[in-house]
């Protein structure tokens, strides 16, 4: 495995991408057109994800665009019934899925019909809508700023938690007259869980499902996303100067070059070090995924992810000098998300495993403590003992172990 494979690893922050590129190849490597990062051909195409991985299997599909409060235009796709049609869109419950980080919404849709997320629920009556993080390939739109522009990639997950999610949210229930369920992924559970601990969403969402929950960050199994973020990360991006944090860029190779080096990392076997030892992946989903990942994110977001792993403390992104904090912020410091501000009564469904190095259990426990004075009839948490990261998303078994518990969790809410 080349180099460049073993320092990717650092963008699996919080995904469920698995890199792999060939020593020396140029094949997917991004270029610059009119300014903007060009992607390399895909599974995906030009057409979108509706094309590439909805209607070839019999599904109907939409692909639609949601503006945020701050100007960003979001792609979102719409499967608004099961392969065999199953009744009036206008009675179906809505549910919206958040993908992670350095991926988009094809992640849910890389198995097969019966064994992806999106088709499994639309097959079970549900008006299913996937939800694309600004900055991904088909979300890389503004009302004014370019995305080869540094102001376009001033944001971090605070953006995420505050503006894509609720846009998202408010938009499907704009056009469904209902509350939506949420499942979100990794870094889409921590956004949704930032959201409700300032009192935003409780009202708007039915429930939310959280798979492989990212919350406090303090106990990470992985020795290389550690020393990245504890020693290295703020310093690179300061110094080169970068906004838009291209994977497959020199720059960032560079760099994770100088992290795989540093004493007791071991680059060598990628998978198991990054997400823990996933039990039940298919090495063809595999395949599909190394076609359209990984996806560019803003530095300044990595930036924030690093700050909470350093800290401990889940706040917002600390402009470090207490006279920038201030300007943003109104106070030296920034702010906390207590967690433990969520309401009592929003149901919820936490579902981790024992083998996620990203979502650690200790510190899965850490998130379950500051729900402890959740309704016990509102709470749902499943443990997994064969699972890593990536088992939720991908995982061939996936269906019996995970998703069926979320259906039957979504049933259970009359509200």
């Amino acid at each position: 495995m080349s180099l460049l494979a073993n320092t990717l690893c650092l963008l699996l922050f919080f995904s469920s991408s698995v890199l792999r590129v060939a020593q020396g190849s140029s094949r997917g490597s991004l270029g610059r057109k009119n300014g903007a990062t060009t992607f390399p051909p895909s599974l995906l195409g030009d057409d979108g994800i509706c094309a590439s991985s909805v209607v070839i299997h019999g599904y109907k599909c939409q692909e639609l665009q949601v503006t945020t409060a701050d100007g960003y235009i979001l792609s979102v796709q719409r499967i608004p019934e099961g392969r065999s049609g199953n009744g009036n869109n206008q009675t179906k419950q809505p549910v919206i899925l958040q993908h992670g980080i350095l991926v988009d919404g094809a992640q849910w849709l890389l198995n097969g019909p019966e064994q992806n997320l999106p088709l499994i629920l639309a097959d079970n009556g549900f008006d299913v809508w996937i939800s694309n993080t600004r900055g991904t390939r088909f979300s890389r739109r503004h009302v004014s700023l370019d995305p080869s522009s540094k102001a376009y990639w001033d944001w971090s997950w605070d953006e995420l938690a505050s503006y894509d999610v609720p846009a998202v949210v408010e938009y499907v229930s704009s056009q469904t007259g209902q509350k939506p369920h949420y499942v979100g992924h990794s870094l889409g559970t921590l956004t949704v869980l930032a959201s409700f601990s300032e009192g935003k969403l409780v009202n708007q969402l039915k429930s939310a499902a959280l798979l492989s929950p990212i919350a406090y960050l303090s106990h990470l199994t992985t020795q290389l996303l550690d020393v990245a973020a504890k020693f290295y990360l703020d310093e690179f991006i300061r110094i080169f100067g970068i906004s838009e944090f291209v994977p497959k860029g020199i720059p960032v190779q560079a760099f994770l070059k100088l992290v795989c080096t540093h004493p007791g990392v071991d680059c060598y076997d990628l998978l198991p070090v990054i997400t823990g030892k996933n039990c039940c992946l298919n090495s063809s989903t595999i395949e599909l995924l190394l076609k359209n990942a990984p996806q560019s994110t803003a530095s300044k977001n990595l930036v924030h992810l690093a700050q909470t792993i350093r800290s401990g403390v889940l706040a917002k992104y600390n402009y470090v000098r207490p006279d920038y904090n201030f300007m943003h912020y109104g106070e030296a410091s920034p702010p906390i998300y207590n967690l433990s501000n969520i309401p009592h009564d929003v149901p919820l469904f936490l579902s981790y495993g024992a083998r996620d190095a990203l979502s650690d259990v200790v510190d899965v426990q850490t998130l379950l403590d500051s729900l402890k004075s959740h309704d016990a009839d509102k709470l749902s948490v499943q443990f997994i003992k064969d699972y890593a990261h990536l088992d939720f998303v991908m995982g061939v078994n996936a269906k019996d172990v995970v998703y069926n518990a979320v259906i039957s969790f979504f049933n259970r809410q009359f509200n």
